[in-house]
């Protein structure tokens, strides 16, 4: 071969090889092409689902008994407001923002705006209003409450607290699980019922001269059984005066006068003439006052024309001690009795000096405790909630 065709040979070779190691060079990068296209088309990270908000009740006709709860799905609350023509309903959000819960309870024939702002899990802002009305409630389907002692008012240390229905509850646990007494210093004490349409606390000792007491009736939609619905709550504040208690002793025919302890005096007085009008025995509690009163035997079942009737049109110093009819009061007409004689109906009578001394210091609530009859004192003629032992008066509480 001559030199010349030798070195077209190497230089054929040369390129064939040149021409091979091209290839090489170019395969990887198309055999890793398709590669990278393929991690380039990857699914896209999915959007996060939407805020969902609701509430648990419908549009219409929700029982006032409800309790309302708004809810979001897929992101937490933010806030929530809820109005009506009776004002703003109060709630709370849960601390993980997943709830908001009523705090307060509906009205009946009212029509409520929900306004929920929600915040998703990448931070976006879910708006949303809802409207839903509450069913209607007839007079007949709804019980108010009043409440005594009254706002403000100042008492004796016997006096119970006094919750009166207009309408008969027939669920008294539910509704009883809705009043409280709380009190400054704190005193133990319960609720009694009297009848459907009554219920009384008292504490187990006489209250503390001093005590501030608060009384709360939250019953406001509160179901109260056979589809009565309580309403209007309330709340009462008072203050326990002066420790009055007045001991008589129908026996020795006397009052002993006693206030925080100390005996501030000793009066004479007459009380029922035995048998046929005998003054009861047992723990009594000044129900009202007057500064005058009328007293008609007919009141009491005695007819005023006969030999036993009476009808005075202006009884000094008037305080009643039950709803039966006994009063202590002036009795200027027997003060040669009082002191040693009982000659009266039932009241107990005293002087008009001693009287009116002894009104000007008396309040609503002060204790009178009575000995000598065996005529017993009853739990519900007036406030004769200590007439029991505390053990037996609180089993007629429904929560007992």
């Amino acid at each position: 071969m001559s030199r010349t065709t030798r070195f077209a040979g190497s230089l054929a070779l040369v390129a064939t090889a040149a021409l091979v190691a091209s290839c090489s060079a170019d395969s990887p990068a198309g055999e890793s092409a398709p590669a990278q296209a393929a991690g380039s088309s990857q699914e896209a990270t999915p959007a996060p689902p939407p805020v969902k908000i609701s509430t648990n009740v419908a549009r219409a006709d929700v029982p006032v008994d409800r309790e309302l709860h708004v809810t979001a799905r897929n992101g937490e609350l933010q806030k929530v407001t809820v109005t009506s023509g009776a004002g703003k309903l109060s709630g709370d959000i849960a601390r993980d923002g997943s709830r908001w819960t009523a705090t307060g309870r509906l009205e009946p024939g009212a029509t409520y705006t929900v306004k929920t702002v929600a915040e998703g899990a990448e931070g976006e802002r879910e708006t949303q209003t809802d409207r839903f009305s509450t069913a209607d409630l007839t007079l007949d389907e709804q019980t108010y409450a009043s409440v005594a002692p009254l706002a403000g008012e100042t008492v004796g240390v016997g006096m119970p607290v006094i919750v009166t229905f207009d309408v008969p509850v027939t669920d008294r646990a539910e509704i009883e699980r809705h009043m409280s007494v709380t009190s400054t210093p704190q005193q133990a004490g319960t609720w009694h019922w009297v009848t459907d349409q009554e219920v009384h606390w008292r504490p187990k000792a006489y209250w503390k001269s001093g005590t501030e007491v608060s009384v709360d009736v939250d019953i406001n939609s509160v179901d109260a059984g056979n589809g009565i619905y309580g309403q209007e709550s309330r709340k009462v504040d008072f203050t326990v005066g002066d420790a009055n208690i007045y001991k008589v002793d129908m026996d020795s025919h006397q009052m002993r006068v006693f206030s925080n302890g100390a005996l501030l005096r000793t009066l004479p007085i007459t009380t029922g003439e035995e048998p046929k009008f005998t003054t009861r025995s047992g723990t009594k509690v000044i129900i009202e006052k007057f500064r005058e009163k009328r007293m008609n035997s007919e009141t009491v079942g005695i007819d005023s024309d006969g030999p036993d009737g009476y009808d005075i049109d202006d009884v000094e110093y008037a305080m009643r001690v039950t709803y039966s009819g006994e009063f202590i009061h002036a009795a200027p007409w027997s003060v040669s009795s009082q002191g040693s004689a009982n000659v009266s109906h039932g009241c107990t009578g005293m002087s008009t000096a001693d009287a009116a001394w002894l009104y000007n210091m008396t309040k609503r609530g002060d204790v009178v405790e009575y000995v000598g009859t065996e005529r017993p004192m009853t739990l519900y003629n007036g406030y004769g909630d200590w007439n029991a032992d505390f053990g037996s008066y609180s089993q007629a509480s429904a929560l007992s």
